[in-house]
């Protein structure tokens, strides 16, 4: 069982709850500050249960917290999970379409920044792994601001395949390489894929030959490249700009 803390997470899995119908809960609270008392009443009125419980109990079930907490499944059960079949079918005639791949992004941190980005540029679908990427709920939940339960995302067994099929959908799959041609000069209107590689790591060989090219971010710093959260951001602003 996991365990959400963060002000701000709480809150908007709570409204995600209400408006998709996801079960969260109960609301565990030990300390009736004026912040949580605002989230107590928008539990109610969201029908999530609120049980009280001693403070020493709350730190032993959820040690960072701050006199709050909410219990939640796993995080990408109970998010605005996708399968990506109904995804693709879902799109219809659209023209734009933004999906992110994400390969072995095993920092909650980075996964949870990635999402926030996801969440302020429009991503239409984050694709990751089963079981292979980071599963930090309360992590990725703070550091998301809570948008994890917002963001559409797909757990597939096979990348490669996932990538095959955004292909036969009409996307065009761009990976994240530092020797790769500077983003703004690749023409990223229509169907587009971006792919992420893990930290250290990068982007696999199998899925690095999938994608029709690769994008880098022209930079002059001094150490080797950018944190892969940040270039997510710039990468997604930059598709967003070119669509506008």
């Amino acid at each position: 069982m996991n365990y959400i803390t963060g002000f701000h997470s709480i809150e908007e899995r709570i409204k995600a709850s209400k408006s998709s119908g996801l079960a969260c809960g109960p609301l565990l609270v030990a300390k009736a500050n004026p912040r949580a008392r605002e989230i107590v009443t928008l539990a109610v009125d969201s029908k999530v249960r609120v049980d009280r419980i001693g403070v020493f109990e709350l730190d032993r079930l959820a040690p960072d917290n701050r006199g709050i907490a909410l219990q939640v499944e796993d995080i990408v059960q109970n998010n605005a999970n996708l399968s990506l079949d109904d995804f693709l079918n879902g799109l219809g005639d659209r023209a734009d379409a933004l999906a992110l791949i994400l390969d072995e992004i095993t920092d909650p941190h980075n996964y949870g920044a990635i999402l926030r980005s996801c969440d302020q540029f429009g991503v239409d679908l984050v694709i990751s792994r089963n079981r292979r990427n980071a599963k930090h709920a309360d992590v990725i939940s703070k550091t998301s601001a809570g948008t994890v339960s917002w963001v559409p995302q797909a757990e597939v067994p096979n990348l490669v395949r996932a990538a095959d099929q955004l292909k036969d959908a009409g996307f065009w799959l761009y990976g994240a390489d530092m020797q790769g041609e500077p983003v703004y000069e690749k023409d990223l209107r229509g169907r587009i894929a971006l792919v992420l590689g893990g930290e250290g790591s990068g982007i696999s060989r199998l899925l690095k030959e999938c994608c029709d090219g690769l994008i880098g971010i022209p930079s002059v710093g001094k150490i080797d490249s950018l944190n892969v959260s940040v270039a997510a951001g710039v990468l997604l602003y930059e598709v967003r700009r070119q669509w506008s």
